[in-house]
């Protein structure tokens, strides 16, 4: 049993590591999504974010901002990792709960 402990508990720390790196690279990247607007022709740019309760759009400008949207489709991927990361932490929880019983 304790063997099966050692395992759960290395688990558990490369998980919470893996947690923390994510959330690193998050923070460096920027939130919210690019919005394009076709006026009298013309395609303009947006960067649309939520700040407090707002959703704010700011003119990036004519030029499809290429950089911006690969940095956006990064985060989400990244949060769709964290997501996987969480539910693995907490199904170890629960296992080491078990086990200790």
């Amino acid at each position: 049993m304790s063997i099966l402990n050692g395992i759960l508990s290395e688990s558990n720390e490369y998980y919470i590591s893996l947690k923390q790196k994510i959330g690193k690279k998050l923070a460096d990247l920027p939130k919210g999504s690019i919005k394009e607007r076709s006026i009298a022709g013309q395609k303009y740019y947006y960067i649309q974010q939520r700040v407090g309760k707002k959703i704010v759009h700011k003119y990036l400008g004519k030029k499809k901002p290429e950089d911006l949207i690969k940095k956006i489709q990064m985060r989400k991927s990244l949060k769709n990792e964290l997501k996987k990361v969480n539910e693995a932490l907490k199904m170890l929880g629960r296992v080491k709960g078990k086990s200790r019983a």
